[in-house]
């Protein structure tokens, strides 16, 4: 077959490869828009969990994406200015310039074709016109999925808060969370390493401490500046990093949220960030593009009576598989949003109800008698399995009424 994948970011890139892989007969091209070895961002994360799908899928591409990778077991808070740490599982970063550059490496060798600087504007193109499919694995902003809107049922639904992706000299060896109180309102940031020169931060307030700090107005040097003070205890004196050019103001943004009803139209594919957005401070978003991946070709492998058939068992398998992270990634961002509620609480009390964010329980209890309730079901098996039970209800509920 001969297949064009549009977009060179991870989803694509580890498609071609897997696809590739299972047939290497397949005439595959990926066209990125950008030059080769630009790439927005810094680092990214995933969990171990990752790593084993990913050995299952191409155990080349897996090695070398793990010995790539920096590792980290302790989350630690910085609470206006105390120091409190969390033991927990291991987590790994990796560049993602350098994730792209090593699964493009592995793409060559198998034989697919990579075509950069190559902006495939629309379905129409003629790059397009004579592949038997076509993956739209070009970002939120995919052209080609926005040229189908109706059909795939899109629906974009943007945060209150305002964010800005950062890079930074220091190199952390624990995923840190930092969070100032200003006259303004709580401004914090998450910050994780990614290789043994570089980590990433992500700045994040609501939008009344983002104007109220001039953050709006502000150029991007400037900007950095302000937020080297406010988080100088987290940096250790080490510089932030942005990627605006001189002059002009830094990139903050609102997280938009990203659905679609189904996934294809004919023999056009959505995976990744074309399909879905998954809040970023759940640090899902790369995992769930490669698991996109992996499953579109499972599917396209499949016993499936048509081709038809097979896409559409893929988008209700991700759709269905993908429940659990959109819920986290949405409770997640609500608990961001309404921070100060948290911010009463003892820093150690605090950081873990951070760790509970995910919770569809939490927004509807008193911080303070969750956190006696969490402590409690610990060592107490009918507390434990109360609630169990009672939060996917109260989550069904509650995604009933907002939808």
């Amino acid at each position: 077959m001969k297949l064009a994948i549009v977009g060179g970011g991870p989803a694509g890139l580890y498609l071609s490869v897997l696809l590739k892989r299972r047939d290497p007969s397949h005439e595959i091209t990926v066209y990125e828009r950008n030059p080769e070895g630009s790439t927005y961002g810094w680092g990214v994360t995933y969990w171990a969990g990752l790593l084993d799908k990913l050995r299952a899928g191409d155990p080349e591409s897996a090695r070398a994406v793990a010995d790539a990778s920096v590792t980290w077991t302790d989350g630690v808070a910085i609470v206006r200015d105390e120091r409190t740490v969390h033991r927990g599982d291991a987590g790994f970063g990796i560049g993602r310039r350098r994730m792209l550059a090593l699964l493009a490496d592995r793409a060559r060798e198998l034989g697919v074709r990579i075509a950069y600087e190559h902006d495939v504007t629309g379905p129409d193109a003629p790059e397009l016109a004579d592949a038997d499919l076509v993956f739209a694995a070009d970002g939120v902003n995919s052209a080609l999925r926005e040229a189908y809107a109706d059909h795939f049922g899109s629906e974009v639904a943007s945060g209150r808060n305002r964010y800005v992706w950062l890079g930074t000299t220091k190199v952390f060896d624990s995923f840190s969370f930092a969070f100032k109180e200003t006259e303004h309102g709580w401004i914090w940031c998450y910050a994780y390493g990614f290789s043994g020169e570089r980590s990433t931060c992500v700045v994040e307030c609501s939008p009344e401490t983002w104007t109220g700090l001039g953050l709006d107005a502000l150029g991007e040097a400037d900007s950095l500046r302000l937020l080297e003070k406010l988080f100088h205890d987290l940096l250790d004196g080490h510089e932030l990093i942005g990627r605006a050019r001189a002059g002009e103001p830094a990139r903050w943004l609102a997280f938009r949220t990203l659905t679609n009803r189904v996934w294809h139209r004919g023999n056009l594919v959505l995976l990744g960030d074309a399909a879905h957005t998954t809040h970023y401070s759940i640090g899902a978003g790369t995992t769930l593009a490669l698991e996109d991946a992996l499953a579109l070709a499972d599917a396209l492998h499949s016993p499936a009576p048509d081709l038809d058939t097979a896409l559409t068992l893929y988008g209700k398998r991700r759709r269905a598989e993908l429940v659990s992270a959109q819920s986290a990634a949405r409770y997640s961002a609500r608990w961001y949003e309404n921070l100060p509620r948290y911010m009463r609480l003892e820093p150690a009390r605090m950081f873990a109800l951070l760790g509970q964010r995910h919770s569809p329980l939490l927004p509807h209890v008193p911080p303070q008698l969750y956190y006696r309730l969490d402590r409690a079901a610990d060592s107490l098996e009918p507390l434990r399995r109360l609630k169990r039970w009672l939060g996917p209800r109260v989550a069904r509920a509650v995604h009933g009424r907002d939808r």
